[in-house]
Formats: structure tokens, C-alpha cells, sequence
């Protein structure tokens, strides 16, 4: 456990007490570039790494963790630090805020300015698969889509929106997640029910304890489920 007395403290520490962590993927030239610039100068890190502590005189990097590639390539025996508590939580933060991971947000709860600025972030990426999709009329239809109900996102590829299965479901997860409600068995509305897999209708008509319903079409299950 970290001591409280150091939480917070820009501390300058042992290289050699020091484990990486998870190491953010870098290029090597930046790496070797970087450090021969850091010679050139006084050889300090005036960008501290963020580590834990794991025990009296061990650390672990949580965050800035190119900085600490950089100092072990340019041989520094001392690098600055500040000591950070030891929970998930801020070593989640700590990587979000050194840009060393994307955060996500929840798409079964998210609002529409939430949705629009990640899909905007995708679409915006260098090489994106989502190039071509319209920034509106995504988001227009995701947000008036049941979402609360997905188990994952395949549903947006019967959206009409331009997204469409493999490598595009694969970019939005890079940014949304669920956290799906159990569909309750009273739904209604066409729209929702059209949005459903036949499995998810089944399973509806099921619960309503309808008859004769296992072999009807998509269509048929949705008509009847209307009613």
C-alpha cells in the first residue's frame, strides 16, 4: 500500500526502483530520439512519471510511461515522480490523462452530445474505416435507437447509418461500451421491435405467453408483438 504521507509528492527516485508497468506501444525512433535531445540538455525529466508504490522502495509506473522508455534509453540513473494512491480507478485516470488510453463512454446511458463527439473523434482518426459516415444522421439514429437494451452493437448495423459490421462495430468500441436493462416484455412500439433480433422477439412472445409464434417471420413476430 502507498504511504499517505507521499501521496502527492514530486519525489526524485532510483531509476533502478522503478518497474514499468504497462508500457504505452512507441516507436523507437521517438524513443532514441528523445533521449539524445534529453542529453543535450541537464538530463532531467521535467515531465514526471506518475508511479504507485508497491512496497518500501518499489515502484510501479501508472502513467507517462514513454517517459520512463526515455530515461531508461538515455541511462538515467534519477527520474522526477509523483506518488499516486494505489487504486484501479486512478491508475485508469492517470493513463486516460497522459493520452496513453481512450476513454469510453456508455452508450446504453450516454446523451446525444455524448454520442456525437465520439463518433466525431472516430470519424476525425487518420486511416478510419468511418469515413464516410454522416456525422448527423449517426447520430440521430443511435440516439433515438432502444440502446438501453443491447447486448452489444451489432444493432447499429440495421440503423441505415452507414456503419455496418466487422471493422466499423470494431472502431466504435474503441469508444462505447453497454450496460444493457433487461428488456421488459410490454414493448410495442414497431420502431423498438423492428430494431430486435428474432431471437430477442421469440423471447419476447415467450414471455407474453403468446401462441404459435416460433415460426413466424420477422415481420409477422413484430406485428403480432405490436398488438
Amino acid at each position: 500500500m502507498s504511504n499517505l504521507s507521499d501521496i502527492g509528492n514530486l519525489m526524485y527516485l532510483d531509476l533502478e526502483i522503478i518497474e514499468p508497468g504497462e508500457i504505452a506501444k512507441t516507436p523507437e525512433y521517438l524513443i532514441t530520439a528523445t533521449a539524445k535531445e534529453l542529453h543535450n540538455t541537464d538530463g532531467r525529466n521535467w515531465i514526471p512519471l506518475v508511479v504507485k508504490e508497491l512496497a518500501e522502495d518499489s515502484y510501479q509506473v501508472i502513467g507517462n510511461s514513454f517517459i520512463y522508455a526515455v530515461a531508461e534509453a538515455a541511462g538515467l540513473e534519477k527520474v522526477w515522480c509523483i506518488i499516486a494512491d494505489d487504486s484501479e480507478q486512478t491508475a485508469k485516470v492517470t493513463k486516460m490523462l497522459a493520452g496513453e488510453e481512450i476513454p469510453k463512454i456508455n452508450l446504453s446511458t450516454a446523451s446525444r452530445d455524448e454520442i456525437k463527439s465520439a463518433l466525431e473523434y472516430l470519424i476525425e482518426q487518420p486511416d478510419t474505416v468511418l469515413k464516410r459516415v454522416k456525422l448527423p444522421v449517426a447520430t440521430n439514429r443511435i440516439d433515438e435507437s432502444p440502446r438501453q437494451y443491447w447486448q452489444d452493437l451489432k444493432p447499429i448495423t440495421k440503423l441505415k447509418c452507414g456503419i455496418t459490421a466487422g471493422k466499423k462495430i470494431k472502431a466504435l468500441e474503441k469508444v462505447f461500451y453497454l450496460t444493457p436493462e433487461s428488456m421488459p416484455d410490454d414493448i410495442k412500439d414497431p420502431k423498438i421491435l423492428n430494431t430486435l433480433t428474432i431471437t430477442e422477439l421469440r423471447k419476447l412472445a415467450r414471455q407474453r405467453k403468446l401462441k404459435k409464434y416460433s415460426r413466424l417471420t420477422k415481420s409477422k413476430l413484430v406485428n403480432l408483438l405490436s398488438h
